[in-house]
């Protein structure tokens, strides 16, 4: 059965107010169509897991979408700081949860495995474990230093997007590779966003390349250019001029305000968003291709 639906109808069934939402991607394929899509919702009271919050969760938070984040770097990547969590954190009006990275990431695979908890080695952010009650000290049983135990972390909705699924929620991703598996896995809802949806023969003719099984996928929607202003290998460029637009926009609540009008709100999705960034700047973030080269599977 086909799990293709628009992404409007995917974020209003399976997104509830109170949930923990992940939207995993690093570095690039950033889900924000699907951000900006909970925002126009009015999603409500949502705890927002992220390794890197990036803009997506600076937006979420300006639009009143979040309770609590937690995450393991919090930054305008490149730029500076995320002002409106910050500034919410700081305030005291957005509860928090700091973990490294590694132990983020540890997390999931901690959730992903059906694990209550599992170890990994000390850190030297061992500040974290003084504010954070959750990163626990326990003996190795095997008589070597002490190890962390962090808990697991189980979303109830993880978004993952990537450069093409199939109908039934297969799902490739290639470049850097992140926590999208692991999200996945450790989610109890999964909503795949993809630049392009494909035939099961293209996936299954390149298996190895499926991070996401479909199986484990609740929708898959197609949303091209569902990650700018991040990027998505092979289809467009990273947008610097917009996360370094953003540290500005971002002092200013009114200018905030005016954004989310004419960006978010003002749009009905991101193929209207997309059209309304305008011929120069696709111009801007196009790539150009770069082909690896094919791999014979062999057949018996």
């Amino acid at each position: 059965m086909s799990k293709l639906l628009p992404l409007s109808e995917a974020i209003s069934r399976y997104v509830h107010d109170g949930d923990t939402v992940y939207a995993a991607g690093f570095t690039h394929l950033i889900p924000f169509a699907a951000g900006h899509e909970i925002i126009r919702q009015g999603k409500k009271n949502l705890t927002l897991a992220r390794a890197t919050p990036d803009l997506i969760y600076d937006q979420m938070v300006a639009a009143g979408c979040a309770c609590k984040v937690i995450f393991s770097y919090m930054g305008n990547p490149g730029v500076g700081s995320l002002r409106i969590v910050r500034a919410a954190i700081e305030r005291g009006d957005l509860e928090w949860e700091e973990y490294s990275h590694f132990g983020m990431i540890t997390r999931l695979k901690a959730g992903a495995a059906g694990l209550p908890f599992l170890p990994m080695k000390q850190t030297g952010a061992t500040d974290l474990e003084r504010v954070n009650p959750n990163i626990k000290r326990l003996p190795d049983p095997y008589g070597g230093p002490d190890l962390i135990a962090v808990p697991a972390l189980n979303p109830d909705v993880a978004i993952v997007h990537l450069q093409r699924a199939d109908l039934n929620g297969n799902g490739q991703l290639w470049g850097i590779i992140g926590e999208q598996k692991e999200a996945a896995f450790a989610a109890r809802r999964v909503i795949l966003t993809a630049e392009e949806i494909v035939d099961e023969s293209v996936i299954r003719s390149d298996p190895n390349r499926t991070l996401i099984p479909g199986i484990i996928v609740t929708a898959v929607c197609h949303v091209p250019y569902a990650c700018h202003p991040s990027y998505a290998q092979g289809y467009y460029d990273r947008d610097n001029q917009f996360y370094l637009a953003w540290d500005q926009i971002s002092q200013s609540p009114d200018q905030v305000k005016r954004y989310l009008d004419e960006w978010v709100y003002g749009v009905k999705d991101r193929a209207e968003y997309w059209e309304k960034l305008g011929p120069e700047t696709h111009e801007r973030l196009k790539v150009r291709p770069r082909w690896s080269q094919p791999v014979n599977y062999g057949e018996y």
